[in-house]
Formats: structure tokens, sequence, C-alpha cells
């Protein structure tokens, strides 16, 4: 592990160069990763995330070598049942799934059905390391983080992923839902990966949408403060927080501890947060990015 990226953030960022807002071409958002792969701030990155509907298209066949060895995150655009389907098309082309990701519910259905789906699934996806159910933050929820933590009790390597912004203002859970799902999933022993919305470190304004955005570095501090069985007032108050000094307090004395509770979430730009991450002082980077 790079000593310039702390243990407390390694793989926080994932490589979501394809999605919207960036929507990199595959050509280029692979030319990227790969150029983030063999950067100094290579702990810092995850997987490139790629929906379902490209791989089953064979996009990625002759833009692969097999000796590379990439490693992806499949992204379930195509739905549950079609998972298998794409991940059978990676194995010729050298390329690994680290994780799937899948929405089992739509806002306002009832996620349970959509969770034993995917669990009557998992043993159709030899060799994935995680599988993220996307929960909406509505009906339900707390049920299905049950059976996730169920499941995962059992040796099913699943977790929970969560929405944290998008297109509508309902899409953006206020600090004090965010933290009721946090302190959920501690209660539980069940990691979570957050999509959208985190495009700064800090809480903020968005002057073109008009929405306040979470700040990745308040997840941060308030998976800190949860995974040390704080409570979920206090939770909740570090997501609302736009001073960084109180967050950095938190996040400095865990640098080298391994990151609990949250597992990260994807950007479209791994530049983006890297910078703001130097800029903290909370990565060492001594080199141009």
């Amino acid at each position: 592990m790079s000593t310039q990226v702390p243990a407390l953030l390694d793989g926080l960022v994932d490589d979501a160069a394809v999605f919207p807002p960036g929507s990199a071409t595959l050509p280029d958002a692979l030319a990227a990763h790969r150029r983030h792969r063999a950067a100094w701030y290579a702990d810092l990155v995850g997987p490139l995330l790629l929906p379902a509907s490209t791989v089953a298209a064979g996009e990625l066949t002759g833009l692969v070598d097999p000796g590379e060895g990439l490693v992806i995150g499949l992204i379930g655009d195509t739905g549950i049942a079609r998972l298998p389907f794409a991940l059978s098309f990676l194995a010729p082309d050298g390329v690994t799934a680290r994780q799937v990701e899948v929405a089992v519910a739509k806002r306002g259905e009832d996620p349970l059905p959509g969770i034993v789906e995917l669990l009557r699934l998992t043993d159709a996806m030899p060799g994935v390391e995680a599988v993220y159910a996307e929960l909406p933050l509505t009906f339900g929820l707390m049920g299905a983080l049950d059976a996730l933590a169920a499941a995962r009790a059992d040796g099913v390597p699943i977790a929970a992923k969560f929405r944290t912004g998008g297109l509508a203002a309902e899409l953006f859970p206020t600090p004090a839902e965010l933290a009721a799902v946090i302190c959920a999933c501690r209660d539980r022993g069940l990691p979570f990966k957050l999509t959208a919305g985190l495009h700064q470190a800090i809480r903020h304004l968005d002057p073109e949408t008009g929405f306040t955005h979470h700040g990745y570095a308040n997840v941060l501090a308030a998976a800190l403060a949860a995974a040390d069985g704080e409570r979920m007032e206090t939770v909740a108050e570090l997501l609302t927080v736009v001073d960084p000094r109180p967050l950095l307090e938190r996040a400095s004395a865990r640098l080298d501890a391994p990151r609990p509770l949250w597992v990260g979430f994807g950007s479209c730009s791994i530049l983006e947060p890297l910078t703001d991450l130097i800029r903290l002082g909370l990565v060492n980077g001594g080199y141009d990015v």
C-alpha cells in the first residue's frame, strides 16, 4: 500500500467514469483507469464500474488485453435476472468482476422480493467478492437490512447500497435519514456503499441545481462515529457540518486503520476527490495529479 494514501482511504473511490455526468467513452475510461492504477494514488482507487448492458453487448472485447488482469464492478442496469449472463462475457477477455451492484426495488416498492431473487443468484456469480443490493430509502427498509444481515451471517458476501443524490430533491436523504441508515447498518454489522451526489468532500449547496449535497468527508466522519458506538444524533450532526475541522479531527486520528462500515462510493472523476483529499491534508499529494 502506498504510504501517501492512508489505510483509512484505501479503495474509497470506485471509478465510475462511464456514468453521468462524466459519461466517458469506454476506450477513454479504460485508458484513464489504467493510468489511475499505475499512479502513486492507486490505493485510493477501486474497480472500474461498468454497466451490465455494456458488458453483455461485448463492448469490452478487443479493448482489453486478457493478460492485464482488469478488475471491474458490474452495475446491473439490465436487472437482477440477467446478471449471470453479463458476467459470462468477462472470462474470455480475462476480466474479473470483484463486485456486483444492482437495485432490488424502485422507490416505494417492497425490496424483499428483489433481495430474495438476488440471493438465489449468488451461487451463479463465482469469483464475485461482494454483492451490493441497492435499497430505496422508503418502504420496507429496515426489514430489507435485516434480510441482508441474515444472509451475510450465513456467509453470503452481500451488503447494502444507498443513493445520496440524483436529479430530484427526494433522492437526497436528509442528514437525519442518512444517519439513521448508517446506524442501522452499524447495529447489524452490515457494510454499505453509497452512490450519486457525493461530488465534494464537504457538505455544500450546488448553485446549478439548488440541491444540498452530502460531502464524503462528512460521511467518513459519520461512519467513524457510528462505528465507535456514538448516538444517531451525533452521526447526523457530523453530516450537517460545513466546517472541515471536526471532520478532519476524527479522520486524522484513524488514518492508519481500515475504514469501518462504509465501503466507499463511485465517482465519474478520480482526480476531483483526490484533489480535495490532498487539500484537506488527508492524502500526502507529493506529485502532480
